[in-house]
């Protein structure tokens, strides 16, 4: 197992815990009902939110990238 593989596996189960950590306000029931539907809604996201969708889409790429350069290497 190369190093890159290793970046490759830390960052998926990081960028995982990341996405399980975010909340979710939205109510399943609204989303196949379509009743008070704040999707589209412009709402500022700060403090601990803000940090994990930062932390989520870093990982993610730092994810790709290395999942990428693993399979090119090999």
């Amino acid at each position: 197992m190369l190093w890159i593989d290793w970046i490759a596996i830390i960052s998926a189960v990081l960028l995982i815990v990341a996405v399980l950590l975010q909340s979710s306000e939205d109510n399943i029931q609204d989303a196949f009902s379509g009743e008070k539907s704040e999707l589209f809604k412009n709402k500022k996201i700060r403090g601990m939110e803000l940090f994990l969708t930062r932390a989520s889409i870093v990982l993610s790429i730092i994810m790709i990238v290395s999942v990428v350069l693993s399979n090119n290497i090999r």
